[in-house]
């Protein structure tokens, strides 16, 4: 018995079946069969169906003898599949590279539910690909599977079949076919969707919907675009029949109608307004048959914006003039507005650019200078670690920090807050002479002379970063490198804290700027804390005296558009016993937490400053994120979690190879990472061998006196600023808590089966 069993009907595809097939026949999950329908099609579809039949035995082809269209020869595909899941693509549709292997782990992961949702990107003729707005319905966050009721914004996604698997034995139990005629899809995915016990998604494009010029079925002209209200007769039937048959489920069946009856009457405003699909013969029919429709099936109780309802009001009274005529006058409204808010915003725009020139004419204020990080997020890093010491080594400065009104709390007193673009913003960098700041200074900045512009960067690259992402577009994003190279000559200085990040900026963001060599700024506080801030941090953390505190910060996948926690930590803290806390601390590109706090897990991603989260924790569990030099300057133990290192290489790359000098233990997988922690490997003689080695490498000045050095050789003119302490003679950092002197954990069981725990990945 196969997993999958893919159903392709095929009429009138032949010049796209080629590439339907072998988007199927190509994929790295093997575990499938492929039925072919020849819903006797008049072209060369049968044949190209047997000549792959002929060279792969996981195809099989059925012919019927007449055209009975896409309901029909879907329900002859699923009367021969003998998969575990259905899986529904059109012939002239394709998947994606990878698709069923994803679709196979989410199924795993999710306990088989009977209906996984995946997401689709439309493909255009000019070779355009447009991924489905309604994608954020699919976010994999929070708990899975699911109820229909639970996440009911699923319905607002398109209601075909060919972006849901479909567990068959729940298919065959409940008797689901496809009806035939136009729009088959809808009264099979509403009852799907609403019987399904168990519910998963997938936020990941594995269809390609092809959106072609001409030809497709949607976009013929035709009476049989009338179907669309049979179907929909067929879907409140439905509902009616369930309500009898399960009288124990008639609450929440009910809930549904007045949802259905918004997205019937949303569907049937679509049929009626989009081009190509009714003649004008047909017009006033479909419109006398949409009002019946809304008549009979209206109940109260499906809320909508006011422009929604007035849609659903005219079609329900058959208003056709009326209609048309609110159409034309909101997109003149549209068109009106959309132009004064364009002249107001450039009116607006070209005001502070007047106002910049002017400001630019006016003398350099030597004693100032500004601060920023890269989203104009709150006070800390680098530029935050220098804006203290400026303060403290060159009372004279005055500083001002660049940030979001939202971030302007964390802005310490006696610090000027700025509001970027704003003109009191643009005043202070025309006139201020230090303009600091981590990530790009903005296309808007004119570089005077006599300002002196310092780069920090964002610590220690492990990543592929600036000019090396040209031949990796899912994590440069759109990046102009253009502007990138331009903004690099604006530089006067750039913050390096290692040898490497010396190199690495000169390589990828080359520029005639100096580079500071002195030590990561932020890393100071490191350096600097006593025990007694340390003990502070964990109590206001709610760390238990005592507990071992891991540290789980994950970096940012660019290859994902949903970004989730790679390990279930409740399990990771449940296997290694109540002596173990967990700090789940979400990258900033997340978008939300990383894990919901719950006993021994507690979320972090809130809390303004990272480098708090390292002081008050005994261990580091990341990936790849540039964390791990950061924390290294502690040392303290550090266990690399090398999940899907395949994809982050490919998708963006990394310059320090892990495998071969890692900073600490390494597991390939959750089993691996427990086994690292309940041996004791995590804090054992090796491990400090090797985090020893990596400190020498990337930590040379982390001291607690980097800053200084900046604001001594960029403010002060000092060449020479003192140098770093050297590894051997430093004060140890404070450790979190005694309990990395214990003894391995004896008492907490390995993962059951083997466990191999290397240097390699």
């Amino acid at each position: 018995m196969p997993r999958f069993s893919v159903i392709v009907p095929a009429y009138q595809v032949q010049a796209y079946l080629h590439a339907c097939l072998e988007s199927v026949l190509a994929q790295s999950y093997p575990d499938f069969e492929v039925i072919v329908v020849d819903d006797g099609s008049p072209d060369a579809c049968g044949t190209i169906a047997d000549e792959f039949a002929a060279l792969d035995p996981r195809v099989r082809v059925i012919g019927l003898p007449r055209n009975e269209g896409l309901g029909p020869a879907r329900n002859a595909g699923m009367e021969r599949a003998g998969g575990d899941y259905l899986v529904f693509l059109d012939g002239d549709d394709t998947l994606t590279p990878h698709a069923l292997r994803g679709i196979a782990d989410r199924i795993k992961e999710t306990g088989e539910p009977d209906v996984l949702v995946y997401d689709y990107a439309r493909t255009y003729w000019t070779g355009e690909t447009v991924r489905n707005q309604a994608a954020a319905h699919l976010t994999e966050q929070g708990p899975a599977p699911f109820r229909l009721a639970d996440r009911p914004g699923l319905l607002k996604l398109l209601m075909v079949a060919w972006n849901k698997a479909v567990r068959r034995e729940f298919a065959v139990r409940e008797g689901f076919a496809f009806p035939p005629g136009y729009y088959e899809d809808t009264p099979w995915t509403y009852p799907v969707l609403m019987t399904a016990g168990s519910v998963a998604t997938l936020d990941r494009v594995c269809v390609h919907y092809r959106q072609r010029l001409r030809g497709s079925i949607l976009g013929t002209p035709g009476e049989r675009h009338l179907d669309v209200f049979t179907q929909y007769d067929r879907v409140f039937a439905f509902l009616d029949a369930r309500m009898e048959t399960h009288p124990e489920s008639r609450k929440e069946l009910a809930r549904w109608r007045p949802l259905l009856y918004r997205r019937m009457a949303d569907h049937l405003t679509t049929v009626y307004t989009r081009p190509g699909r009714l003649p004008r013969s047909l017009r006033a029919e479909f419109l006398r048959r949409a009002r019946v429709h809304c008549r009979r099936y209206r109940v109260p109780g499906a809320p909508a914006p006011l422009p929604v309802r007035l849609r659903h009001a005219l079609l329900r009274l058959g208003l056709r003039r009326t209609y048309g005529a609110l159409r034309l006058a909101s997109a003149l409204r549209r068109g009106t507005a959309g132009v004064a808010a364009g002249l107001l915003r450039a009116a607006r725009t070209g005001a502070l650019r007047l106002h910049y020139r002017v400001q630019r004419c006016l003398p350099l204020r030597a004693d100032r200078a500004v601060f920023a990080v890269e989203g104009d997020r709150g006070y800390g890093r680098d530029p935050g670690a220098l804006e203290e010491a400026f303060r403290r080594l060159a009372p004279h400065v005055r500083t001002a920090w660049t940030a979001d009104r939202v971030h302007h709390h964390t802005v310490p007193p006696g610090t000027r807050r700025l509001t970027p673009g704003t003109a009191a913003h643009w005043t202070a960098l025309a006139r201020s002479r230090y303009l600091v700041r981590e990530g790009a200074f903005g296309p808007g900045l004119v570089r005077r002379r006599g300002q002196v512009l310092v780069q920090t960067q964002a610590g220690t690259p492990l990543k592929h970063m600036g000019l090396d992402l040209q031949e990796r577009p899912a994590a440069a994003q759109g990046t102009d490198f253009a502007r990138l190279l331009r903004e690099a000559d604006s530089w006067d200085y750039v913050v390096s804290a290692n040898r490497h990040s010396t190199l690495t900026w000169e390589r990828v963001h080359p520029g005639d700027w100096t580079a500071l060599e002195y030590g990561q700024p932020r890393t100071d506080v490191l350096q600097r804390a006593t025990a007694a801030d340390v003990a502070r941090l964990r109590e206001t953390l709610g760390v238990p005296e005592g507990t071992v505190a891991i540290l789980y910060a994950p970096t940012h996948r660019d290859y994902r558009r949903t970004q989730r926690s790679a390990l279930d930590l409740e399990r990771v803290v449940r296997r290694l016993g109540p002596r173990f806390v967990v700090l789940a601390r979400a990258h900033p590109r997340h978008g939300g937490p990383l894990a919901a706090s719950a006993g021994r897990v507690l979320d972090v991603s809130d809390h303004p400053h990272v480098e708090s989260l390292c002081l008050a924790s005994d261990a580091l569990v990341t990936d790849y994120s540039s964390l791990m030099f950061d924390y290294a300057g502690l040392d303290r133990p550090i266990v690399i979690h090398a999940a899907e290192r395949e994809a982050y290489e490919a998708a963006r790359g990394t310059y320090v190879d892990l495998r071969s000098f890692p900073p600490g233990a390494i597991a390939r997988d959750e089993d691996e990472l427990i086994g690292v922690f309940a041996s004791g490997d995590w804090h054992g003689t090796r491990s400090a061998r090797l985090r020893a080695a990596f400190r020498e490498r990337f930590c040379p000045y982390d001291d607690g006196r980097a800053a200084e050095r900046v604001v001594r050789r960029v403010v002060l003119g000092e060449t020479d600023p003192p140098p770093a302490v050297p590894l051997s003679g430093r004060r140890p950092a404070p450790s979190a808590t005694a309990a990395l002197a214990r003894t391995p954990l004896t008492t907490v069981p390995p993962p059951a089966g083997p466990r191999t725990v290397t240097d390699s990945l």
